[in-house]
């Protein structure tokens, strides 16, 4: 008996220190309660009368907008609409330019909006993790590279009626993390049903005012892919290509004088061309200088001194009126001298010159 008392207290203790080593949430012991849905204000009639009309809003104003100008599937209503979402989730179609908040199963608000411009088109599921009444505008560095008129805002442009959040914003981020898209209001209303947005959604001033009062910070956002499928990762728009910096060219050198090449004999680039001048040879044997004809620089005769002609001999011719008598032709005569041979005429006087050699 007292055998059998002790083994059923081992088993006792036993029991209980395998149980402690069981995870109680295998066990179903415990339960971890669900996050709570988000609280949705629910429509009614009166949010749909003047829904675009005139209001003051704290310190400022929004004009109104004409109803009529608005397309009828953008306007603000309560439509039919199948999700497999729970109420509270925002879904946005990019291609048909509508916002659904799911109000209750089959149920939904549509309202119109603007989206991304080509380029700026983004996909994928975020999270609203902050909203703002007239929220500061700061562009992005990228944005103001585009335009630069923007640059006077690079520290924030305050809220107000021309402030390009409009009344409302809704900060979105996507894992923790922010990539500038915001769902806010905007003074351009003509824009919306139009892609215009660098990324963000916009909605008309009192529409995104009734978004605001609906709903609460961490709603859920899908933004459905071009085509209306559901994403199943977030796709966002490709990086922009930075900005090419421009290079001027460098400064060519400035032309320098051709040089020829040097011509043996002639004077250095730079310095005057000298001519020496045409001097007159002296007199030579009693000649006038001005009767010597002037020598050319090409050619310079070689000057040989004038040798004074032997003046010429002269013998008297014989009486005309003794003629003479002729020898026979056999026999010389010995007692005649012979004739006299004729005088040559006076040699004429040279005169050196250029090209003329006296003898």
């Amino acid at each position: 008996m007292l055998r059998q008392l002790v083994s059923l207290l081992l088993g006792t203790a036993l029991i209980g220190t395998l149980g402690a080593c069981v995870d109680p949430s295998l066990t179903g012991a415990t339960k971890t309660p669900e996050a709570a849905a988000p609280v949705i204000k629910q429509p009614v009639p009166e949010d749909f009368v003047n829904a675009y009309a005139a209001k003051q809003d704290g310190a400022f104003a929004i004009p109104a907008v004409p109803e009529d100008k608005i397309p009828p599937q953008l306007k603000r209503q309560e439509v039919a609409y199948e999700t497999v979402d729970p109420p509270g989730t925002i879904i946005i179609d990019p291609t048909a330019k509508t916002l659904h908040l799911v109000t209750a199963p089959g149920k939904a608000m549509r309202y119109g909006i603007a989206v991304g411009a080509d380029g700026f088109q983004w996909a994928g599921e975020a999270e609203v993790t902050g909203r703002r009444h007239w929220p500061t505008w700061t562009p992005p560095p990228e944005m103001i590279d585009r335009k630069p008129e923007l640059e006077k805002w690079k520290d924030g442009q305050p809220g107000g009626p021309t402030n390009p959040l409009g009344a409302r914003a809704l900060y979105l981020k996507t894992n923790g993390v922010d990539y500038g898209f915001r769902i806010h209001g905007t003074p351009e209303w003509k824009s919306i049903g139009r892609n215009a947005s660098s990324g963000c959604f916009r909605m008309i001033n009192q529409d995104v005012m009734d978004l605001y009062d609906r709903v609460p910070d961490g709603v859920k956002v899908v933004v459905l892919n071009a085509d209306g499928s559901r994403p199943t990762a977030l796709k966002l728009p490709p990086p922009k290509p930075k900005k090419a910096v421009s290079v001027k060219p460098a400064a060519k050198p400035a032309a320098q004088p051709e040089v020829k090449p040097a011509v043996l004999g002639a004077p250095a680039p730079g310095f005057p061309t000298m001519t020496a001048p045409v001097m007159a040879p002296p007199a030579l044997g009693g000649v006038p200088a001005a009767l010597v004809a002037p020598t050319t620089p090409s050619a310079t005769p070689a000057v040989t001194a004038p040798v004074p002609a032997a003046p010429a001999l002269s013998t008297p011719a014989a009486p005309a009126s003794v003629p003479a008598t002729p020898a026979p032709a056999d026999t010389p005569a010995a007692d005649t001298p012979p004739a006299a041979e004729p005088a040559a005429p006076p040699a004429a006087a040279c005169i050196p010159a250029a090209g003329t050699i006296c003898p």
